[in-house]
């Protein structure tokens, strides 16, 4: 397995990170047993970055993964590094009500997820979505508290601007941003990754396949289940849904001319934007795992980076990368 730095001080990490959100939620209904034999999976394939939400599944994420790792051998379990969001506030009926980045609810949020977990430390932490009514000092100080006290490794942000990036790594240092990065979600090439670069803080790029978007395995026919948050979202949308698509067949056509798929072209392209960047991909299943993984063999030249630039320009999505009212909620939007 290649393995990259988080940044100047963050750890060390597999080239690629796991995401495992979709194994609780918001993708529509997971199988247990695969989700379980997918981070095995991915494990012993090397990759030792897990990341989580103390929120994806209300919990359900953060326990799954404890389990994968107890039944995982020794070594791999000795290996793993868990990433975990905090901060988002759910109702009874699986909504959303905002962020939480009060000092108090940061350690009490940490509690939680380490009993979870079941470990003694969380190697990177992270609050989700800025609070607007706390200032990000507050919240990242309450981590660095927690990084003292040896519950933390390593502190990360996530979706946050250029601005909250600086003010943030002003009171400790910042290991990663996590943020939406692919072909189609190239907004953080304008400041916040060169001020990410210019900090030594490393990037976590997830949607790398935007939610499967472009994948090349998502259809204009497919009818996607009432559980699954993609049936709005923007650019699954109609006449949105379409245009991404075309931008896809236009991807494959490249990708068929190397001999790999679509995916592989897509997570080796965030792959070629900087050894400071690791992708997370979001395989719920093994057989999907196994074609990410695939992505690290490929090789993007010159020619092969320009023809995918003049197949999916920047700029070139259609629709917004989520709903109006979560798009609200994104410092790094702002």
């Amino acid at each position: 397995m290649q393995t990259r730095t988080l940044g100047t001080t963050g750890p060390q990490t597999s080239a690629l990170g796991l995401g495992c959100m979709g194994m609780s939620a918001l993708y529509g209904d997971a199988d247990r047993a695969e989700s379980l034999a997918t981070i095995h999976a991915a494990l012993e394939a090397g990759i030792t970055l897990l990341d989580t939400g103390d929120f994806y599944g209300m919990g359900h994420n953060e326990l799954l993964i404890n389990e994968a790792l107890r039944t995982a051998p020794a070594a791999s379990r000795e290996k793993a590094l868990t990433s975990v969001k905090f901060g988002a506030l759910r109702t009874v009926e699986g909504g959303f009500t905002g962020y939480d980045g009060r000092p108090n609810a940061v350690k009490n949020f940490a509690a939680y997820s380490l009993q979870r977990l079941g470990r003694d430390h969380i190697d990177i932490y992270r609050i989700a979505r800025i609070d607007p009514d706390v200032p990000v000092e507050e919240t990242i100080g309450a981590i660095a508290e927690l990084v003292e006290a040896g519950h933390v490794r390593h502190i990360g942000l996530s979706e946050v601007g250029a601005e909250t990036l600086r003010r943030a790594a002003a009171v400790a240092p910042v290991s990663d941003l996590q943020i939406e990065y692919s072909l189609i979600s190239r907004g953080i090439e304008d400041d916040i990754l060169p001020t990410a670069r210019e900090l030594g803080i490393g990037i976590t790029a997830y949607g790398v396949l935007s939610r499967g978007l472009i994948s090349g395995h998502f259809t204009r026919d497919r009818k996607l289940a009432a559980n699954d948050f993609r049936g709005m979202s923007p650019r699954f949308q109609g006449e949105n849904l379409s245009r991404n698509l075309d931008l896809v067949d236009a991807l494959r056509k490249i990708a068929e001319q190397k001999g790999v798929s679509v995916a592989q072209t897509a997570i080796a392209w965030v792959l070629s934007r900087g050894e400071d960047i690791v992708p997370l991909v979001g395989a719920r299943r093994r057989e999907r795992l196994t074609e990410a993984l695939g992505a690290l063999d490929v090789t993007l030249d010159a020619d092969d980076l320009a023809a995918i630039e003049r197949a999916v320009p920047a700029g070139a999505a259609a629709g917004e990368r989520y709903p109006a009212e979560q798009m609200a909620h994104l410092d790094s939007e702002r």
